[in-house]
């Protein structure tokens, strides 16, 4: 006779299948009201496009390819701008959750610059940088910088002190303290002000490409916006939100792999 299976690993599988069947039903219900306010005339066709219009609006940009040129654009900018920001803000946060003096320094500027929107450095920026790419990639990155940041100082304050003691006393190095404890206790932490940051970074990237941009999916909103075709602006729209939503199951997936020792419940 086989093996009965894990209890646990059965319990997480009618979880995510439970889940699977969650989502479905919204975007499914979703979609059929989106359906029903259209057809029904209950708001402006012109305001308010069908599904189907939005779809063939879709078949028109793959024929032409604009939609893979604007996609690229977009997502190219994107992790351009998050590594950017991903790069200096944790060395800087882990600097800042281990040293006080470090905090007592930085904190204060910190807390002055954070509160400044991205949208309001674009204007600098596009004075200091032009209306090119590098422009652009600093917006992003500074939108994604504070999430990241701010988690990651937190992520190692919180590290409990017993759990230290207790390797410091089995005879582990201050090496191996970092890694295996400090580290670890830090990562869930990290990995969700990433999630934070990447979602920060496409908020900064429509709005960049909203002012000074020929290609991209916020160029192709703002395109849009300007010929009155909702059916374009909603089609951006949906892209930008299925790019986001990949990226954070990518995100996911790498907590999940790097963080195999703990019930990763995202």
């Amino acid at each position: 006779m086989g093996e009965a299976p894990d209890p646990i690993i059965a319990a997480k599988r009618k979880a995510k299948k439970f889940n699977a069947i969650l989502a479905t039903v919204a975007i499914v219900g979703c979609l059929l009201l989106w359906w029903l306010v259209s057809a029904t005339g209950l708001i402006n066709p012109v305001l308010l496009p069908a599904p189907g219009e939005v779809l063939s609006a879709l078949v028109q940009s793959v024929r032409d390819g604009t939609i893979w040129i604007n996609t690229w654009a977009s997502l190219l900018r994107v992790l351009e701008g998050f590594l950017l920001g991903f790069s200096i803000a944790v060395p800087l946060g882990v600097l800042m959750g281990n040293s006080r003096v470090a905090r007592g320094l930085i904190e204060p500027l910190i807390e002055l610059i954070r509160p400044i929107p991205p949208i309001a450095i674009i204007p600098i920026m596009i004075l200091w940088f032009g209306i090119g790419e590098l422009s652009k990639v600093f917006i992003i990155a500074y939108g994604a910088f504070f999430p990241i940041l701010v988690n990651t100082m937190a992520g190692f304050r919180e590290v409990d002190p017993v759990l230290i003691r207790a390797a410091r006393t089995l005879g582990a190095g201050r090496w191996q303290i970092f890694r295996d404890v400090v580290l670890r206790s830090a990562l869930p932490f990290i990995i969700v002000g990433a999630r934070l940051g990447m979602g920060l970074a496409f908020i900064v990237l429509v709005a960049a490409e909203l002012i000074a941009s020929s290609e991209g999916l916020g160029f192709l909103i703002n395109d849009a916006r300007y010929n009155f075709r909702t059916d374009r602006v909603f089609l951006g729209m949906i892209l930008i939100g299925v790019l986001g939503f990949v990226l954070n199951k990518l995100l996911i997936e790498i907590e999940r792999r790097l963080l195999r020792w703990r019930t990763v419940t995202a």
